[in-house]
């Protein structure tokens, strides 16, 4: 078996990745068939078969990428000298595959994600240990260890917490859009009860596609409740910023991210099931706030479209506060590690910074300003994780959340069940295209990245990338 590689004397954070790529790309000969010699018989360790297979499902689980993994799950496999390896990794499956050489049958193991809960604390401590085996800082039997500690460890919040970050979501985007204290007060309190009632259905073996539409049901109908009242005691209450608050909370931020990040690595399988998630929960979303809207339209609710609640481009302290408190509590909802809330509530205004005041300069449409903004949070988001050591995902799927387009859909919706089908579907077809927008601009600054800055989360490399290797025309 080859040799173990030297353990690095210094782990200067500037010249990790660095040395970690030439490592990788040292050795990289052992990833293939071609590059050993068929006479030459190597027994991977049972072991080692077993940790990889562990930790790319955990990743998976937890919420990583699928080109992550499979590049985490490669580089464990150098690390640990399994010979001749090939990994496959689709939304619901792992496969790895290692040959010997020589007459002896290649040994194949697979596991089958069945239970995906967004962790993203543990994808921090899985990269970490990734890197620290693909560096050589950590045996076989090291690793092992850490895997089940990570695998025993502890979010960084408890679970009252959690829920409460999920409330803060709608309240914090209540707050951006205009809506006063009681009304973030109720879309806090709406969308905690519409999660419980989520989570009360989940026990009872309830599908996640009624889970999500019956926590839009109860969200929604307290907004329009308070609608009523406000309306009937001419309170002024902006209470459609409650619904377009439970929306913003409900909506699938990180599948979005990933299925397009999955699509651009080549991962097609991945990227067509994670999009078809998405879709899926925009039509639960879409099923339980029309249903609700529909039927305050025929008890004769004021829903009125010229008064609906947006931030429009405003860039007052309330709106930044609430851009970066959306962004902190969707990454607390994410069990995203403490030490990264402050950095990650400055991206939240960031990116509301540059939509906002590239729309109002050049009054470009909406799409424009969420793809400015959504490629300067891939451009920072992936630096930071280069420097940081950490998950890309970690950084940037919290800090698009304050224009996840809560407000367009709610205007598509009441435009539907206000009887102008044409609208509505404009405007659900425009909520679309802004989710769209903001996955392809974070991925596009993330490639922008790629092109200019050497290593990557396992020391790939550019060449060694997948997804770089041409396809089409000359080569």
């Amino acid at each position: 078996m080859a040799e173990n590689p030297k353990k690095p004397t210094s782990l200067n954070e500037n010249n990790l990745l660095t040395r970690l790529r030439d490592w990788r790309t040292a050795r990289e000969p052992e990833l293939h068939a071609d590059g050993l010699d068929d006479d030459i018989i190597e027994l991977p360790d049972p072991r080692a078969i077993d940790l990889v297979l562990r930790v790319g499902e955990l990743l998976l689980a937890s919420g990583e990428s699928t080109e992550a993994v499979s590049e985490a799950m490669l580089s464990l496999s150098v690390a640990f000298e399994m010979p001749r390896t090939e990994v496959s990794v689709t939304f619901t499956a792992i496969t790895i595959s290692a040959h010997p050489g020589g007459d002896y049958p290649p040994v194949t193991g697979e596991r089958v994600v069945r239970r995906r809960t967004l962790d993203y604390f543990r994808v921090n401590e899985l990269h970490a240990l990734v890197q620290d085996a693909a560096l050589g800082q950590v045996e076989l039997e090291g690793a092992i260890a850490r895997l089940r500690a990570i695998k025993r460890s502890r979010p960084p919040y408890p679970n009252w917490l959690i829920i409460v970050g999920f409330g803060l979501i709608a309240s914090s985007a209540s707050l951006m859009v205009g809506g006063q204290f009681i009304v973030a007060t109720a879309a806090f309190l709406a969308t905690v009860l519409g999660d419980r009632t989520s989570a009360f259905l989940a026990k009872r073996g309830i599908a996640e596609f009624y889970q999500m539409a019956a926590a839009a049901v109860t969200a929604s109908s307290i907004g329009v409740a308070l609608l009523w009242v406000s309306t009937e005691l001419e309170l002024g209450l902006h209470a459609g910023a409650i619904i377009t608050g439970n929306i913003m909370a409900l909506l699938p931020g990180r599948p979005l991210v990933s299925s397009l990040q999955d699509g651009i690595a080549g991962a097609y399988v991945s990227s067509a099931a994670r999009l078809l998630e998405v879709f899926f929960t925009l039509g639960a979303i879409v099923s339980g706030v029309g249903a609700v809207a529909y039927t305050a339209v025929r008890l004769g609710v004021n829903m009125d479209l010229e008064n609906l609640p947006s931030a429009g481009t405003s860039l007052d302290i309330v709106v930044l506060i609430g851009a970066a408190g959306i962004a902190m509590a969707f990454a607390v909802s994410l069990t995203v590690p403490p030490r990264m809330l402050p950095v990650i509530g400055a991206m939240g205004v960031l990116i509301w910074v540059i939509n906002a005041g590239l729309r109002s300069v050049t009054e470009a449409p909406p799409i424009i300003g969420t793809v400015a903004g959504a490629m300067a949070i891939g451009i920072v988001g992936h630096w930071l994780a280069r420097r940081t050591r950490r998950p890309v995902l970690s950084y940037v799927v919290p800090s698009i959340a304050p224009l996840l387009p809560g407000s367009v859909l709610y205007r598509g919706l009441l435009h539907m069940a206000l009887g102008e089908p044409l609208a509505g579907l404009l405007g659900l077809a425009e909520a679309v295209a802004i989710g769209m927008a903001l996955g392809a601009g974070v991925n596009l600054g993330g490639e922008l990245i790629r092109a200019f800055y050497r290593g990557g989360l396992a020391g790939g490399g550019r060449s060694t990338r997948p997804a770089a290797r041409r396809t089409r025309g000359g080569y």
